[in-house]
């Protein structure tokens, strides 16, 4: 939702490091802001309001205008991943590969689960193995192993750990991957 805020100040001085002294004519607005605001669903969030307030009475001392306009949504239409579905069932710690039951390790089930709950993150080995080993005491290539054991099981052809080279390891994008809490 843009916001406009065009204060009609006449014959305000504008002064600055090596700038003479500007009059602006009557018809000119001094100062225009446009403001985006993004909706998140129907209602504007707290920090929102604080900014639409705080404008508003900046233009209201210097006897301006607000123009409030909707935005028209664009229409941003991603592409639904191809490809086999993963479903982690943390309750049960199963995971199910197009509705086959895949026979993961305890290590495998939290690896996977610790990408999935955290998508489009790159983790380093080392903040790997803090966050699903516990400890950093283990060589970094434990997780290299087990990232490939856990490609293997869930099929070549699909891509659902992402390798960023010199970095770490993130879920991919193209990854369809659920994580369901009580099923």
């Amino acid at each position: 939702m843009p916001v406009t805020a065009l204060p009609p100040r006449i014959n305000r001085h504008v002064t600055g490091p090596g700038r003479g002294s500007v009059s602006r004519r009557p018809s000119e607005p001094a100062l225009t802001v446009t403001v985006a605001i993004p909706l998140s669903g129907e209602e504007l969030l707290p920090q929102a309001h604080k900014l639409i307030e705080a404008v508003r009475e900046l233009v209201e001392l210097s006897q301006g205008t607000v123009t409030i306009e909707s935005a028209v949504p664009v229409a941003s239409e991603s592409p639904v991943p191809s490809g086999p579905e993963v479903r982690i069932l943390t309750a049960s710690r199963q995971v199910m590969l197009d509705g086959q039951l895949l026979p993961l390790t305890r290590l495998e089930f939290d690896l996977l689960l610790f990408l999935a709950e955290r998508p489009r993150r790159v983790f380093t080995r080392g903040q790997l193995l803090s966050g699903v080993w516990g400890y950093e005491h283990t060589g970094e290539r434990t997780v290299d192993v087990h990232v490939r054991r856990l490609r293997l099981k869930l099929g070549g052809n699909l891509p659902v750990i992402t390798t960023v080279y010199g970095v770490g390891y993130r879920l991919s994008d193209e990854a369809r991957v659920l994580v369901l809490p009580h099923e």
